[in-house]
């Protein structure tokens, strides 16, 4: 769950309490066997982290700003689901080869699964494309187990205590990882030239973002993904692991390669990619994100036209 936004990430004490709480969780998770490891963790984070930590008030606000007419009922539900698939999420991504074994003989299903075949075949460069969902590291777990090349290019956390044990965590999975950043998008666009499949996040909330919508509602994005396929030509294609109904086990979908056009049109398909699978599981998309921060919208477009007209600008 890469929430950080700086290089070093926060560390306050209130950051130091966060991580002593997040790895004791870690900790009692991971004494116990794998299968009854994933159900704890997301007990322990849906009944004391997420009312502590404010998480269930947050899913309450974004349901609130998004789907306003969702019932009661189902809003309480998703207050307890959501924070419960977080932690799951979590415990597999530490729990490397028990996570990673899953995906020895899960077929890949989806219309993107033989483009992608073909690209790998040919070397020519991937983007992939996928959102805080189900497990977000599935797709990447499932691809490297079908014998593909999959980089992936993280944002560092917010805490800094804990971002060197998380990407410790991500490499188990899999390497090469590549922080958001200078340096780290140099390296990945090194691995995405020599034809390499590389993974990008793409549900967060970006300051500098572009004004594209999901949900319906404003959403500033990041075109990076595409900006980068445009440049490599790489072909672009959305994927998902869709939690399945025992809690465990995942279905990963290669949905159809979006079609090159502008770096806004590409993104915002991948949004509304994004938002119907949502719409379909909607206990499992990372509704804690505040993703779509509507109280900042003012004060974004008036620095943002600020910065367009510049010091030297016409009067």
């Amino acid at each position: 769950m890469a929430l950080g936004s700086t290089a070093q990430g926060r560390r306050g004490a209130a950051e130091f309490v966060s991580y002593l709480a997040i790895r004791g969780v870690i900790g009692v998770a991971m004494a116990v066997p794998y299968r009854w490891r994933v159900p704890l963790a997301g007990w322990i984070v849906s009944r004391v982290v997420a009312p502590l930590a404010g998480y269930s008030k947050r899913v309450r606000e974004n349901l609130a700003h998004v789907c306003p007419d969702l019932p009661k009922s189902e809003v309480d539900r998703l207050g307890r689901a959501v924070p419960d698939n977080a932690g799951r999420t979590l415990i597999e991504i530490y729990s490397g080869k028990g996570f990673t074994d899953r995906f020895k003989n899960a077929p890949l299903t989806g219309d993107g699964v033989q483009a992608l075949r073909q690209a790998h075949a040919e070397g020519r460069p991937v983007v992939l494309v996928t959102g805080h969902f189900g497990n977000y590291d599935a797709p990447r777990a499932a691809l490297i187990a079908a014998g593909f090349n999959v980089g992936a290019l993280y944002r560092e956390m917010n805490n800094g205590f804990f971002n060197s044990h998380y990407v410790a965590a991500i490499s188990k999975i899999g390497t090469p990882v590549f922080p958001r950043g200078r340096q780290g998008l140099a390296g990945l666009i090194r691995f995405l030239r020599s034809g390499g499949m590389a993974g990008f996040l793409l549900d967060q909330y970006m300051w500098d973002g572009a004004d594209l919508t999901f949900f319906g509602k404003p959403a500033p994005t990041a075109l990076s993904a595409a900006e980068l396929a445009l440049k490599y030509k790489a072909l672009v294609v959305p994927v998902y692991g869709i939690r399945q109904p025992n809690g465990l086990d995942f279905k990963v979908v290669c949905e159809a390669p979006i079609e090159h056009s502008t770096p806004a049109e590409m993104t915002q398909a991948l949004n509304d990619s994004l938002e119907a699978l949502v719409r379909q599981h909607m206990d499992q998309w990372f509704w804690i994100h505040r993703r779509w921060k509507p109280e900042q919208a003012e004060l974004r477009h008036s620095m943002r036209a600020a910065a367009k007209m510049g010091p030297d600008a016409p009067s």
